[in-house]
């Protein structure tokens, strides 16, 4: 799984105003390893944050298939 890099940064613009603290606090990650995420433009992002982001779109009816690849 990868995660669509636009797409998650749309959302962290548009639904946290480019909040990575706001962010990673809903998503119970840590802020390091949201930081990771978007520093490494999505590569190798562990089951932590694509579980994290799935559970996201589960609460809040987004379809989780925009947001990650399922390769």
């Amino acid at each position: 799984m990868e995660i669509n890099m636009g797409a998650f940064n749309t959302l962290l613009r548009e639904k946290f105003n480019n909040n990575q603290s706001e962010m990673a606090k809903i998503l119970n990650v840590s802020r390091y390893q949201l930081n990771m995420v978007l520093n490494h433009k999505g590569k190798n992002a562990g089951k932590k944050i694509i579980g994290a982001i799935i559970k996201y779109c589960d609460e809040n009816n987004y379809n989780f298939r925009d947001y990650i690849f399922l390769t």
